[in-house]
């Protein structure tokens, strides 16, 4: 039998960037906060000694444990969902700081468009120009709306970049906390190649620190040693801006935060309109709480958001075949795929030095920043060129036709090791009525929980997407000057094996319409007035960037929404 804890003003379920954020705002504004975190407690000094490829990076050590909770992943309706029994296409974090723990530090705002992509795009082309099957939707919320708490999380993670980005991207109210990161040779290569294509090239805003930075917070870190150790890594310089070293910290020294551990929540308990608490199961012992609560937030990655609420029967779920319901819909994921590699006989770099958002990119054709009149794809990618850190044993460049194993395959690796660069897209995903979360029927984890289960596939608006970037990616490349290059322009049917990117999104979408959308512009359920739900789950489908900086900012709001909901209680909207 479950035990009844003490009710708590507010309970926050998942402790990485979104829990960390808002625990810190709420709890500086003198609210008490109880977060309750499924993995386990971590701190810098975690971090120390953790260049080991073998352990983080091919054995996942810091990433969910796919033994007890997975995710089940079919194309279409008509397959039958299996497990993903071991990591491929995406990594999913655990414990404190969840995935803000892991990432690479590429900090890109989304685009002005991205917010109003369907009227944007209506106005400029028509209707006709959006496929039958696309449930494109406006967010509910301007990019102008958004900007003041883009600039909150830019300033307490101390986003190192450049004074002024090219206009295409959209306004700043104010600079990044700190100048750009070094630029490498290939970074050069890669930006004056394109400036002579009449481009515009900048470097790519990072939350690794270029210099030393004290943040408004008071939180001081140090800058970045470009190791190459960020993505699959925590950072025992601090210099990544992660959850553990920002925003976790400045919460617990209120006073007003109490973090568990080993929680994992499996209910929203309700009651009409209004949430009563949650339910964990402290997962050592097995034993089963009821957390009370005026307020709960759930804060957790995309997948856990919305199986929550599908486990708790709060909302409801989509159904694809009568379009009716919003939990589960838009789910959307990246389009990647558009590359060339460029080899260079005459010249090495030094590739194994690094960091995760260390780049140039360009946006000219990305979001509608180009013509689509003729084109049969909406949206774009980010063009750019990254040297994260190439490390030995998952990095072996070689070229078409070399043998996969043997003498050949060694040697080819040797000689091309500092010798390639790669110029990618990185595209953006548009929903579609057919990609969808929900729960899976058959499989559970280890409590006996049915999993959540994947309906995605690539459609032709993603393989059109791809074609048209890689030559871009080319166009760049060739004029890079090297030996000679290959592109790489085609997609295949979505397959969850290969890693791809961890940028999934959707399933508990923002907006102006309940039929629609699972929550208004402040993040709060249309069908819980004191259930807040923030995450990249929130967005209608994905850019062609990173989805961290927009998460971020919609946390800083929500976290300002929750306080007005406190105060006042009701609807925000």
């Amino acid at each position: 039998m479950a035990t009844t804890l003490p009710k708590v003003p507010v309970v926050v379920v998942g402790m990485g960037w979104v829990g960390g954020i808002i625990a810190a705002e709420l709890t500086k504004a003198g609210i008490s906060v109880v977060g309750l975190e499924r993995g386990k407690s971590r701190d810098t000094q975690d971090y120390y000694h953790v260049h080991d490829e073998l352990r983080y990076a091919a054995r996942y050590e810091l990433m969910q444990d796919l033994s007890k909770e997975t995710v089940t992943f079919r194309n279409t309706m008509k397959m039958r969902a299996l497990p993903m029994r071991t990591y491929g296409s995406f990594l999913l974090g655990d414990g404190l700081g969840g995935a803000g723990v892991h990432w690479n530090g590429q900090y890109y705002r989304f685009l002005p468009y991205d917010f109003e992509i369907y009227s944007k795009t209506v106005e400029r082309y028509g209707k006709k120009k959006i496929p039958e099957n696309m449930t494109l939707r406006d967010w509910g919320i301007t990019y102008d709306q958004l900007e003041p708490y883009f600039v909150k999380y830019e300033q307490m993670a101390g986003i190192s970049g450049e004074k002024e980005l090219p206009s295409n991207i959209g306004k700043m109210s104010t600079p990044f906390a700190t100048g750009p990161m070094k630029k490498t040779p290939g970074m050069k290569l890669f930006e004056d190649a394109a400036k002579k294509l009449g481009y515009n090239p900048y470097v790519i805003p990072s939350a690794n620190l270029s210099e030393p930075y004290k943040n408004p917070d008071g939180v001081e870190r140090a800058p970045c040693q470009y190791c190459g150790y960020c993505e699959r890594f925590g950072c025992e310089y601090g210099a990544k801006a992660d959850p553990v070293v920002t925003v976790l910290p400045v919460a617990k020294q209120t006073g007003k935060l109490e973090v568990r551990t080993h929680s994992n929540v499996i209910k929203i308990n309700h009651e009409g309109k209004k949430a009563t608490g949650v339910t964990y199961v402290h997962t050592p012992t097995g034993e089963e709480y009821i957390q009370p609560a005026d307020v709960v937030i759930l804060a957790s990655y995309v997948f856990s958001n919305v199986r929550l609420l599908l486990l708790s029967k709060l909302g409801e779920p989509y159904d694809p075949q009568t379009e009716k319901g919003s939990v589960g819909r838009n789910y959307a994921y990246q389009v990647n795929g558009a590359s060339t590699s460029i080899f260079y006989e005459d010249r090495e770099f030094n590739l194994a030095m690094g960091a995760g958002a260390l780049g140039s990119s360009i946006d000219d054709f990305n979001g509608d920043n180009f013509d689509h009149s003729d084109l049969k794809f909406l949206h774009g990618a980010n063009i750019r060129f990254t040297q994260t850190g190439l490390r030995p044993i998952q990095y072996q460049p070689v070229p078409a036709g070399t043998p996969k194993w043997g003498a050949e395959f060694k040697k080819a690796t040797i000689h091309n090791s500092n010798r390639v660069l790669s110029v990618t897209g990185q595209g953006a995903s548009m929903p579609n009525r057919y990609h969808f979360l929900d729960l899976d029927p058959e499989y559970k984890d280890a409590l006996g929980l049915p999993l959540i289960r994947m309906t995605f596939d690539f459609e032709d608006q993603d393989r059109e997407l791809v074609k048209f970037i890689a030559q871009k990616t080319k166009e760049i490349a060739d004029q890079m000057g090297g030996t000679k290059t290959e592109i790489h322009d085609s997609l295949k049917q979505y397959n969850i094996v290969p890693y791809q990117s961890t940028h999934n999104t959707g399933g508990t979408i923002m907006g102006t319409d309940p039929k629609t959308s699972v929550v208004n512009n402040y993040l709060q359920m249309w069908d819980a007035e004191n259930v807040f739900i923030c995450g990249a789950s929130n967005f209608s489908h994905n850019s062609g960037y990173n989805p961290t900086s927009t998460v971020g900012a919609l946390a800083y709001r929500t976290a300002e929404g929750v306080q007005k909901y406190i105060n006042k209680g009701g609807s925000l909207v």
